[in-house]
Protein backbone atom coordinates (compact mmCIF):
# COMPACT_ATOMS: atom_id res chain seq x y z
CA UNK A 1 0.00 0.00 0.00
CA UNK A 2 1.44 3.74 -0.59
CA UNK A 3 -0.52 6.22 -1.20
CA UNK A 4 -4.75 6.06 -0.65
CA UNK A 5 -7.52 8.76 -0.06
CA UNK A 6 -10.02 8.04 3.20
CA UNK A 7 -12.84 9.42 4.37
CA UNK A 8 -14.02 10.48 7.56
CA UNK A 9 -16.34 7.78 8.74
CA UNK A 10 -13.56 5.59 7.76
CA UNK A 11 -10.85 7.51 9.94
CA UNK A 12 -13.65 7.56 13.23
CA UNK A 13 -13.54 3.92 12.63
CA UNK A 14 -9.94 3.60 12.94
CA UNK A 15 -9.64 5.74 16.01
CA UNK A 16 -12.81 3.90 17.50
CA UNK A 17 -11.33 0.49 17.27
CA UNK A 18 -7.56 1.79 18.34
CA UNK A 19 -5.73 1.07 15.21
CA UNK A 20 -2.31 1.91 15.36
CA UNK A 21 -1.75 5.31 13.26
CA UNK A 22 -0.40 9.05 13.10
CA UNK A 23 -2.88 11.66 12.42
CA UNK A 24 -0.38 14.12 10.53
CA UNK A 25 -2.46 17.21 10.46
CA UNK A 26 -0.62 20.41 8.16
CA UNK A 27 -2.92 23.43 8.89
CA UNK A 28 -1.06 26.50 10.07
CA UNK A 29 -0.52 26.23 14.14
CA UNK A 30 -3.47 28.68 14.63
CA UNK A 31 -6.21 26.79 12.61
CA UNK A 32 -4.95 23.34 14.28
CA UNK A 33 -5.66 24.41 18.12
CA UNK A 34 -9.25 26.29 16.91
CA UNK A 35 -10.69 22.70 15.32
CA UNK A 36 -8.97 19.46 15.60
CA UNK A 37 -9.26 15.64 15.22
CA UNK A 38 -10.85 13.99 18.46
CA UNK A 39 -10.83 10.38 19.19
CA UNK A 40 -12.83 8.35 22.56
CA UNK A 41 -9.38 7.01 22.91
CA UNK A 42 -5.79 8.43 23.06
CA UNK A 43 -3.73 8.21 19.73
CA UNK A 44 -0.75 9.88 17.75
CA UNK A 45 -1.47 13.51 16.32
CA UNK A 46 0.71 16.17 14.76
CA UNK A 47 0.86 19.47 13.70
CA UNK A 48 3.18 20.03 10.78
CA UNK A 49 2.40 22.78 8.82
CA UNK A 50 2.34 22.53 4.74
CA UNK A 51 4.96 25.34 4.38
CA UNK A 52 7.18 23.95 6.61
CA UNK A 53 7.67 20.85 4.66
CA UNK A 54 8.18 23.26 1.54
CA UNK A 55 10.63 25.11 3.01
CA UNK A 56 11.82 22.27 5.80
CA UNK A 57 11.49 19.17 4.22
CA UNK A 58 13.81 17.19 5.59
CA UNK A 59 13.68 18.26 9.13
CA UNK A 60 9.90 17.66 8.96
CA UNK A 61 10.13 13.94 7.80
CA UNK A 62 12.59 13.14 10.01
CA UNK A 63 9.54 13.98 12.82
CA UNK A 64 7.74 11.24 11.43
CA UNK A 65 7.61 7.36 12.36
CA UNK A 66 8.06 5.29 9.63
CA UNK A 67 6.37 2.06 11.13
CA UNK A 68 3.14 3.38 11.17
CA UNK A 69 0.25 4.55 8.85
CA UNK A 70 0.54 8.44 8.22
CA UNK A 71 -3.09 9.71 7.88
CA UNK A 72 -3.04 13.32 6.54
CA UNK A 73 -5.34 16.12 7.24
CA UNK A 74 -5.70 19.48 6.11
CA UNK A 75 -8.02 22.38 5.13
CA UNK A 76 -9.48 21.01 1.62
CA UNK A 77 -7.45 17.93 0.69
CA UNK A 78 -4.99 19.63 -1.63
CA UNK A 79 -2.34 20.03 0.70
CA UNK A 80 -2.77 16.68 2.57
CA UNK A 81 -2.46 15.48 -1.41
CA UNK A 82 1.13 17.42 -2.09
CA UNK A 83 2.77 16.05 1.79
CA UNK A 84 1.98 12.99 0.99
CA UNK A 85 3.58 12.59 -2.51
CA UNK A 86 6.31 14.24 -0.70
CA UNK A 87 6.26 11.30 1.87
CA UNK A 88 6.07 8.48 -0.83
CA UNK A 89 8.94 10.24 -2.87
CA UNK A 90 11.32 9.71 0.86
CA UNK A 91 10.13 6.45 1.36
CA UNK A 92 7.10 5.98 3.38
CA UNK A 93 4.97 3.20 1.98
CA UNK A 94 1.36 3.86 4.10
CA UNK A 95 0.24 7.08 3.59
CA UNK A 96 -3.34 8.21 3.45
CA UNK A 97 -4.73 11.72 2.70
CA UNK A 98 -8.20 12.93 4.33
CA UNK A 99 -11.14 13.12 1.62
CA UNK A 100 -12.32 17.24 1.08
CA UNK A 101 -10.29 18.23 3.69
CA UNK A 102 -11.38 19.37 7.64
CA UNK A 103 -14.60 20.28 6.86
CA UNK A 104 -15.57 16.62 6.01
CA UNK A 105 -14.21 15.51 9.76
CA UNK A 106 -16.61 18.53 10.95
CA UNK A 107 -19.60 17.69 9.17
CA UNK A 108 -19.55 13.54 10.35
CA UNK A 109 -22.25 12.04 11.46
CA UNK A 110 -22.22 8.51 13.31
CA UNK A 111 -25.88 7.27 13.72
CA UNK A 112 -25.91 4.93 16.70
CA UNK A 113 -29.02 2.59 17.84
CA UNK A 114 -30.06 3.77 21.32
CA UNK A 115 -32.82 1.38 21.95
CA UNK A 116 -32.37 -2.33 20.13
CA UNK A 117 -35.07 -4.97 20.31
CA UNK A 118 -37.99 -2.52 20.82
CA UNK A 119 -41.01 -1.56 18.25
CA UNK A 120 -39.41 2.04 17.21
CA UNK A 121 -36.13 2.95 16.98
CA UNK A 122 -34.36 5.79 18.57
CA UNK A 123 -31.05 7.01 17.05
CA UNK A 124 -28.39 8.97 18.30
CA UNK A 125 -26.31 11.07 15.28
CA UNK A 126 -23.26 11.83 16.78
CA UNK A 127 -21.16 14.80 15.25
CA UNK A 128 -17.57 14.35 16.83
CA UNK A 129 -16.49 17.70 15.10
CA UNK A 130 -18.66 19.51 16.57
CA UNK A 131 -19.31 18.02 19.68
CA UNK A 132 -23.29 17.36 19.37
CA UNK A 133 -25.89 15.25 18.66
CA UNK A 134 -29.15 15.41 16.32
CA UNK A 135 -31.58 12.14 16.82
CA UNK A 136 -34.50 10.59 14.75
CA UNK A 137 -37.07 8.77 16.31
CA UNK A 138 -38.31 5.89 13.45
CA UNK A 139 -41.95 3.80 13.29
CA UNK A 140 -43.63 2.10 10.77
CA UNK A 141 -41.97 3.92 7.44
CA UNK A 142 -42.39 7.16 9.48
CA UNK A 143 -38.88 9.34 10.76
CA UNK A 144 -38.97 12.28 13.09
CA UNK A 145 -35.71 14.29 13.51
CA UNK A 146 -34.88 16.74 16.11
CA UNK A 147 -31.95 19.64 15.84
CA UNK A 148 -30.82 18.05 12.30
CA UNK A 149 -27.39 19.57 11.31
CA UNK A 150 -27.01 21.29 7.30
CA UNK A 151 -25.73 17.55 6.53
CA UNK A 152 -29.33 17.03 4.47
CA UNK A 153 -28.22 14.42 2.32
CA UNK A 154 -27.10 12.48 5.67
CA UNK A 155 -30.63 12.48 6.82
CA UNK A 156 -32.42 11.72 3.43
CA UNK A 157 -29.95 8.67 2.76
CA UNK A 158 -30.32 7.53 6.23
CA UNK A 159 -34.17 7.36 5.87
CA UNK A 160 -34.46 6.05 2.40
CA UNK A 161 -32.07 2.85 3.33
CA UNK A 162 -33.85 1.95 6.01
CA UNK A 163 -37.59 2.76 4.85
CA UNK A 164 -38.43 5.77 6.59
CA UNK A 165 -40.24 9.22 5.03
CA UNK A 166 -39.34 12.49 6.74
CA UNK A 167 -42.32 13.29 8.30
CA UNK A 168 -41.09 16.18 11.20
CA UNK A 169 -38.08 17.95 11.84
CA UNK A 170 -38.17 19.56 15.18
CA UNK A 171 -35.75 22.05 16.86
CA UNK A 172 -35.33 22.16 20.23
CA UNK A 173 -33.90 26.20 19.48
CA UNK A 174 -33.01 28.62 17.56
CA UNK A 175 -29.18 27.13 17.33
CA UNK A 176 -25.90 29.51 17.65
CA UNK A 177 -23.31 27.37 17.38
CA UNK A 178 -24.35 25.77 13.96
CA UNK A 179 -25.94 25.72 10.90
CA UNK A 180 -29.67 24.13 11.56
CA UNK A 181 -31.03 21.12 8.84
CA UNK A 182 -34.44 21.74 9.46
CA UNK A 183 -35.48 24.16 7.07
CA UNK A 184 -33.80 22.46 4.49
CA UNK A 185 -34.84 19.30 5.17
CA UNK A 186 -38.10 20.71 4.44
CA UNK A 187 -37.10 22.68 1.05
CA UNK A 188 -36.30 19.12 -0.10
CA UNK A 189 -38.93 17.08 1.15
CA UNK A 190 -41.67 18.91 2.76
CA UNK A 191 -41.51 17.70 6.25
CA UNK A 192 -43.25 19.98 8.77
CA UNK A 193 -40.87 21.93 10.75
CA UNK A 194 -41.74 22.06 14.31
CA UNK A 195 -40.60 25.28 16.32
CA UNK A 196 -41.22 27.27 19.60
CA UNK A 197 -42.14 30.78 19.13
CA UNK A 198 -40.34 31.90 21.64
CA UNK A 199 -37.45 31.69 19.47
CA UNK A 200 -38.37 31.45 16.40
CA UNK A 201 -41.06 34.80 15.86
CA UNK A 202 -39.82 36.67 12.52
CA UNK A 203 -38.18 33.12 11.16
CA UNK A 204 -38.52 33.86 7.42
CA UNK A 205 -39.45 30.37 6.39
CA UNK A 206 -42.70 28.54 7.21
CA UNK A 207 -42.80 26.66 10.71
CA UNK A 208 -45.18 25.78 12.44
CA UNK A 209 -45.74 26.80 16.16
CA UNK A 210 -44.82 24.21 19.58
CA UNK A 211 -47.30 24.08 22.31
CA UNK A 212 -46.43 23.51 25.65
CA UNK A 213 -47.46 19.71 26.70
CA UNK A 214 -48.36 18.57 23.11
CA UNK A 215 -48.23 15.50 22.51
CA UNK A 216 -47.01 14.96 18.90
CA UNK A 217 -48.14 12.93 15.81
CA UNK A 218 -47.12 9.51 14.87
CA UNK A 219 -48.32 6.75 12.99
CA UNK A 220 -51.18 4.25 15.14
CA UNK A 221 -49.27 2.58 18.17
CA UNK A 222 -46.07 4.70 18.34
CA UNK A 223 -44.08 6.02 21.21
CA UNK A 224 -46.21 9.35 23.25
CA UNK A 225 -43.88 12.42 21.81
CA UNK A 226 -44.34 15.32 24.74
CA UNK A 227 -43.55 18.55 24.42
CA UNK A 228 -42.21 20.25 27.42
CA UNK A 229 -40.99 23.77 27.25
CA UNK A 230 -37.49 24.62 29.40
CA UNK A 231 -37.15 27.96 28.71
CA UNK A 232 -33.56 29.17 29.97
CA UNK A 233 -30.83 28.93 27.56
CA UNK A 234 -33.16 30.27 24.55
CA UNK A 235 -36.88 32.02 25.35
CA UNK A 236 -38.03 29.27 23.34
CA UNK A 237 -36.00 25.95 24.53
CA UNK A 238 -37.59 23.13 24.12
CA UNK A 239 -37.71 19.31 25.31
CA UNK A 240 -39.07 16.31 23.85
CA UNK A 241 -39.92 13.67 26.55
CA UNK A 242 -40.42 10.23 24.16
CA UNK A 243 -42.26 7.25 25.68
CA UNK A 244 -41.44 8.67 29.31
CA UNK A 245 -38.12 7.26 28.75
CA UNK A 246 -36.39 9.62 26.78
CA UNK A 247 -35.77 13.19 27.15
CA UNK A 248 -33.98 14.94 24.00
CA UNK A 249 -32.97 17.94 26.08
CA UNK A 250 -31.69 20.20 23.27
CA UNK A 251 -29.19 22.83 24.84
CA UNK A 252 -31.28 22.91 28.44
CA UNK A 253 -29.43 20.01 30.24
CA UNK A 254 -26.07 18.31 29.27
CA UNK A 255 -24.56 15.48 30.95
CA UNK A 256 -21.69 17.45 32.60
CA UNK A 257 -23.15 20.96 32.78
CA UNK A 258 -26.29 23.11 31.79
CA UNK A 259 -27.09 25.33 29.11
CA UNK A 260 -25.88 28.81 28.85
CA UNK A 261 -28.50 31.40 29.22
CA UNK A 262 -26.12 34.52 28.07
CA UNK A 263 -26.03 34.10 24.54
CA UNK A 264 -29.03 36.66 24.05
CA UNK A 265 -27.41 39.17 25.93
CA UNK A 266 -30.30 39.11 28.89
CA UNK A 267 -28.40 36.74 31.03
CA UNK A 268 -30.30 37.73 33.96
CA UNK A 269 -33.75 37.74 32.41
CA UNK A 270 -32.97 34.01 30.77
CA UNK A 271 -30.98 33.20 33.92
CA UNK A 272 -34.00 33.11 36.29
CA UNK A 273 -35.91 31.15 33.19
CA UNK A 274 -33.25 28.36 33.57
CA UNK A 275 -33.46 28.41 37.04
CA UNK A 276 -37.22 27.28 37.26
CA UNK A 277 -37.00 24.77 34.03
CA UNK A 278 -33.69 23.01 36.46
CA UNK A 279 -36.54 23.11 39.51
CA UNK A 280 -39.21 21.51 36.82
CA UNK A 281 -36.87 18.82 35.17
CA UNK A 282 -35.64 17.55 38.87
CA UNK A 283 -39.83 16.87 39.43
CA UNK A 284 -39.09 14.16 36.45
CA UNK A 285 -38.68 10.49 36.60
CA UNK A 286 -35.00 10.41 37.94
CA UNK A 287 -34.31 6.75 35.30
CA UNK A 288 -35.52 9.44 32.32
CA UNK A 289 -32.79 9.14 30.19
CA UNK A 290 -31.14 12.68 29.30
CA UNK A 291 -29.94 13.13 25.42
CA UNK A 292 -28.29 16.17 24.97
CA UNK A 293 -27.99 18.27 22.05
CA UNK A 294 -23.88 18.76 22.84
CA UNK A 295 -21.19 17.11 25.50
CA UNK A 296 -18.19 18.62 26.16
CA UNK A 297 -15.95 15.65 25.60
CA UNK A 298 -15.99 11.82 24.52
CA UNK A 299 -15.40 11.41 28.68
CA UNK A 300 -18.95 11.96 28.88
CA UNK A 301 -19.76 9.08 26.71
CA UNK A 302 -20.99 5.64 27.56
CA UNK A 303 -18.75 2.12 27.35
CA UNK A 304 -20.75 1.95 24.01
CA UNK A 305 -19.56 5.50 22.73
CA UNK A 306 -23.21 7.46 23.11
CA UNK A 307 -24.24 9.99 25.07
CA UNK A 308 -27.15 9.09 27.13
CA UNK A 309 -27.25 8.89 30.91
CA UNK A 310 -29.89 9.05 33.72
CA UNK A 311 -31.52 12.48 34.98
CA UNK A 312 -30.31 11.16 38.42
CA UNK A 313 -26.84 10.80 37.16
CA UNK A 314 -27.13 14.34 35.55
CA UNK A 315 -28.23 16.08 39.16
CA UNK A 316 -25.58 14.04 41.00
CA UNK A 317 -22.70 15.00 38.37
CA UNK A 318 -23.59 18.50 38.51
CA UNK A 319 -24.82 19.03 42.18
CA UNK A 320 -22.98 22.43 42.85
CA UNK A 321 -25.93 23.79 39.76
CA UNK A 322 -29.18 22.09 41.26
CA UNK A 323 -27.97 22.35 44.87
CA UNK A 324 -28.62 26.02 44.59
CA UNK A 325 -31.98 27.17 45.84
CA UNK A 326 -33.47 30.61 44.77
CA UNK A 327 -32.82 33.02 41.60
CA UNK A 328 -30.39 35.01 43.36
CA UNK A 329 -27.58 32.85 43.63
CA UNK A 330 -28.50 31.20 40.75
CA UNK A 331 -27.17 34.24 38.47
CA UNK A 332 -23.87 34.93 40.88
CA UNK A 333 -23.55 31.40 40.34
CA UNK A 334 -24.02 32.08 36.43
CA UNK A 335 -21.78 35.35 36.16
CA UNK A 336 -18.91 34.21 37.77
CA UNK A 337 -18.38 31.29 35.08
CA UNK A 338 -20.00 32.06 31.91
CA UNK A 339 -17.20 32.91 28.94
CA UNK A 340 -17.32 35.11 25.82
CA UNK A 341 -19.77 33.82 23.09
CA UNK A 342 -17.49 33.28 19.75
CA UNK A 343 -18.72 36.24 17.56
CA UNK A 344 -20.06 33.77 14.88
CA UNK A 345 -23.14 33.11 16.88
CA UNK A 346 -24.85 36.29 16.38
CA UNK A 347 -24.29 35.47 12.54
CA UNK A 348 -25.54 31.97 12.49
CA UNK A 349 -28.38 33.08 14.37
CA UNK A 350 -29.71 35.15 11.48
CA UNK A 351 -29.40 32.25 9.20
CA UNK A 352 -31.55 29.91 11.12
CA UNK A 353 -33.77 32.30 10.99
CA UNK A 354 -33.50 32.75 7.69
CA UNK A 355 -32.88 36.25 7.47
CA UNK A 356 -29.60 36.39 6.37
CA UNK A 357 -28.24 34.36 3.06
CA UNK A 358 -24.69 32.83 2.99
CA UNK A 359 -23.05 31.19 0.20
CA UNK A 360 -21.60 27.33 0.81
CA UNK A 361 -18.10 28.49 1.52
CA UNK A 362 -18.95 31.30 4.48
CA UNK A 363 -21.67 28.36 5.84
CA UNK A 364 -18.29 25.60 6.18
CA UNK A 365 -16.83 28.66 7.94
CA UNK A 366 -19.62 29.03 10.15
CA UNK A 367 -20.43 25.94 11.02
CA UNK A 368 -16.76 24.30 11.85
CA UNK A 369 -15.56 24.35 15.39
CA UNK A 370 -16.80 23.45 18.67
CA UNK A 371 -19.63 24.19 20.54
CA UNK A 372 -19.68 27.10 23.54
CA UNK A 373 -23.58 26.36 24.47
CA UNK A 374 -22.59 24.44 27.71
CA UNK A 375 -21.61 26.56 30.70
CA UNK A 376 -18.48 24.39 30.86
CA UNK A 377 -17.16 25.30 33.68
CA UNK A 378 -20.44 24.46 36.11
CA UNK A 379 -21.30 21.83 38.15
CA UNK A 380 -17.49 20.90 39.21
CA UNK A 381 -17.93 19.92 42.46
Amino acid sequence: MSIFLYTAAELFDWLTARKELVVLDVRNSTDFQRFQIESPYPFEMLNISYFDFMEIEEECVARLPRDKQILIVCAKEGSAKFVADLLEKNGFRDIGYLQDGIKSWGNLLVPVLLNPDEPYELYQFIRPGKASCSYGLGYKGELILFDPTRATDFYLNFAQERGYTISLSCETHLQADYIAGSRLLSEKTGCQVLANAGDFTGAQFTWTPLENDQILPIAAGGPEIRVLFTPGHTPGSTCFLIDNRYLISGDTVFIKSVGRPDLGGKVDEWSDYLFRTLQNIQQLDPAVIILPGHFINWQEATEKLTFAAPLKQAIRDNKAIYDISNETDFLKFIKANIREQPPEYAEIRKVNANLLQVDADRAEELDLGKNECAAEQMGKG
